[in-house]
């Protein structure tokens, strides 16, 4: 086996950015060079920054400049042109049109770049070689993203060959190279990542819940079971029990311990159970907690926010939906219930939470019984007052199950299901614009489109990425994916609205390079190319015009805004009324109420006496009855002795007749 030493240039991404980098699109100092820019002509200026738009931000989304502005027009209609076309596609293009331009461009721009010298092994084996990074080996990684329906293939050259293995290509999702001992396929897990390791614990595997510790190095790629000890009770009471298995739990890291707060268990306590793993000693404890805890629940969202976890919603033991909020203080082990001002969310499960700038938390999604949500709410943690505000973009659909991550001021969300099937998009929101956008679309059960899955961010060669695992899609995964977000991603929701002033380049907040120096000179360098190759006499010519239409435009827009400004302030007057009358008939209603309730208390009292009235008289009337035959008894036990007593008179009366008449009694009695 032959070993040769390949040069062949820089590959995908790179060459592009060392491209755009000698064009001028990244505010570097050769850039300023008149004789560099002076080689491009308006077309292919025009064409360079279309292909740098596509290749960086994505589809043009951007609203149309105003007319009179024909530099902005001119760059944004080439923009708009490229449509759909795909980020490696316009990378490509951009480096072919430079070369049609400039063949010399490369040994120029090699004084600036250094190109790395790979290794190649040559022999017959057709099968891909690992490639060899940074003095470390790494298997071919499988692509499962698709672009335009056709699998990316890791033989394919102009695919992004750096990162995990041979391939990762940038807002893709991939599957790396695993080794080792993998856990059991499972979902409603929770994951957390501590110095390069991504820990899995717990989930539900066909209706079982787990209680098994799994970590997965982020560096090797290998799976490992961490055989964990007995749980503590607590530190006083440190007698040991067995952890119990449990699913839609939360795994938060703090310092170097793993927290695990609710979830849903076979035989459910009373109230939320936390539990803390030392990954010093590998052993469980359950954390002895102070006030009031909320309710045993699974499902919920738990957002780690300085040194708080802050508990949200899920759905109870009883399989009733919450939406109370709860915060314990990790300092003190202090359970406190919020009672938040303003409208939150209502009752759900299976949602999704990001914390901004350490003030708001966002809630997005989740489902009830019947439903699933595509609303999203925040809460100023400061004020502890819900809102809800307007969403712009390409607003997800509704879903639950889903997960999130932030990476920076951008909220990934991923997977998710709406109850007839996986949601296929990854989508991104800018926290600070709160504009939506897609990052990538997955075809067919791809493990990613999955309910329950989890997502993490970790890091690998100083990049963030965005790691799957496991999930529920008509079957249980226990795959990892990875997927590393490009400046299209991160930046593609700050594209703005409204057209920027002439004296800003679109470049500002449309596009970003690989690596920015400053916003400063990214702007200054590619206003540069554009304006160089405009006719200034013409722009001259127009300058006075165009500055009174638009400061015409401006005051136009402005008493626009005046009025708009006036019939909210309007409206919301309105709304106050509104709300004082409801408030004063609410006030009114609930007089009403409690005097019915008074009287129907009086109406209860009156019942009670009657009853105890009613009962004594049918009480008199058995005893008069008893009186009545009594009555009859003697009334005919006189009625015999009178008949008694007359008899015996007749008899005494007949006999002194009889004596009278000289007749024997006993004769008489005789002749009877």
């Amino acid at each position: 086996m032959a070993m040769a030493r390949a040069s062949s240039g820089l590959q995908y991404p790179q060459r592009f950015y060392a491209a755009a980098s000698y064009a001028g699109f990244d505010g570097s100092p050769r850039s300023a060079s008149k004789a560099v820019r002076a080689k491009f002509s308006s077309e292919s200026a025009l064409i360079l920054y279309a292909l740098y738009q596509q290749a960086t931000v994505g589809p043009c989304n951007a609203p149309e400049p105003s007319a009179w502005n024909a530099v902005e027009k001119s760059k944004w209609s080439s923009w708009k042109k490229l449509a759909d076309m795909a980020s490696t596609e316009a990378m490509r293009l951009f480096v072919k049109i430079l070369e049609e331009d400039d063949p010399g461009w490369y040994s120029r721009a090699s004084n600036f770049v250094s190109e790395p010298v790979v290794d190649v092994q040559m022999n017959q084996n057709s099968s891909i070689q690992p490639l060899v990074e940074n003095g470390n080996s790494f298997p071919e990684t499988k692509t499962i993203s698709t672009e335009n329906g056709n699998i990316v293939e890791a033989q394919d050259k102009d695919v992004v060959s750096e990162g995990f293995g041979s391939v990762v290509v940038y807002d893709q999702w991939t599957a790396p190279p695993v080794s080792g001992l993998r856990p059991k396929s499972r979902y409603e897990h929770g994951a957390a990542v501590i110095q390069d390791k991504m820990y899995i614990y717990g989930g539900n595997h066909n209706g079982r819940y787990l209680n098994d510790l799994y970590v997965l190095d982020l560096r090797s790629w290998s799976w490992s079971k961490i055989e964990t000890k007995s749980v503590a009770e607590s530190v006083e009471a440190p007698s040991p029990v067995t952890v119990t298995p449990c699913a839609g739990h939360s795994l938060i890291p703090w310092e170097n311990k793993l927290i695990s707060i609710a979830g849903h268990t076979k035989d459910p306590t009373d109230s939320i159970q936390v539990k803390a793993f030392d990954l010093q000693t590998c052993s469980w404890s359950l954390l002895k907690t102070y006030g009031k805890p909320p309710a045993s629940r699974g499902g919920q969202s738990v957002s780690l926010v300085g040194g708080n976890l802050v508990i949200f919603g899920g759905q109870d033991a009883k399989r009733s939906l919450l939406n109370d909020l709860h915060i314990l203080d990790l300092e003190t082990m202090t359970w406190d219930e919020i009672d938040a001002v303003g409208v939150p969310p209502s009752p759900r499960s299976d949602h999704a939470a990001a914390v901004h700038a350490d003030r708001y938390l966002l809630i997005f999604g989740g489902g009830s019984h019947a439903t699933c949500y595509n609303d999203l709410h925040v809460l100023d943690l400061q004020n502890m007052e819900w809102s809800r505000p307007t969403q712009q973009g390409e607003i997800p659909t509704p879903r639950a199950g889903h997960a999130g991550v932030t990476v920076g001021e951008n909220w990934f969300i991923v997977g998710g299901g709406d109850n007839k099937s996986g949601v296929s998009e990854t989508v991104v929101l800018n926290m600070s614009t709160l504009v939506w956008s897609v990052v990538t679309t997955v075809e067919g059960r791809i493990p990613v489109a999955s309910e329950g899955l989890s997502l993490v961010v970790g890091s690998y060669n100083g990049e963030d990425v965005l790691i799957s695992f496991g999930g529920y899609n008509g079957r249980y995964n226990n795959e990892v994916n990875v997927l590393k977000p490009s400046h299209k991603s991160t930046l593609q929701s700050k594209m703005t609205e409204t057209p920027v002033p002439d004296s800003v380049s679109a470049v500002h907040n449309q596009s970003a390079t690989r690596d920015v120096e400053s916003e400063t000179g990214q702007e200054g360098k590619v206003r540069e190319i554009e304006m160089d190759n405009v006719d200034s006499d013409a722009m001259k010519s127009r300058g006075k015009g165009t500055n009174e239409h638009l400061i015409a435009t401006l005051k136009a827009e402005k008493e626009e805004l005046e009025s708009s400004l006036g019939k909210e302030k309007a409206q919301t007057l309105q709304l106050k009324q509104d709300l004082a009358e409801a408030e004063t008939r609410n006030s009114d209603l609930y007089k009403e109420l409690q005097s019915v309730r008074g009287q129907l208390g009086s109406e209860q009292s009156r019942c009670f006496k009657l009853e105890v009235e009613l009962a004594e008289l049918r009480q008199k009337l058995q005893t008069m009855d008893t009186l009545q035959k009594e009555l009859e008894l003697l009334q005919r036990q006189k009625a015999a002795s009178e008949q008694a007593a007359l008899n015996a008179k007749k008899q005494s009366s007949g006999g002194v007749w009889g004596w009278l008449a000289g007749t024997p009694s006993n004769e008489k009695a005789d002749d009877a």
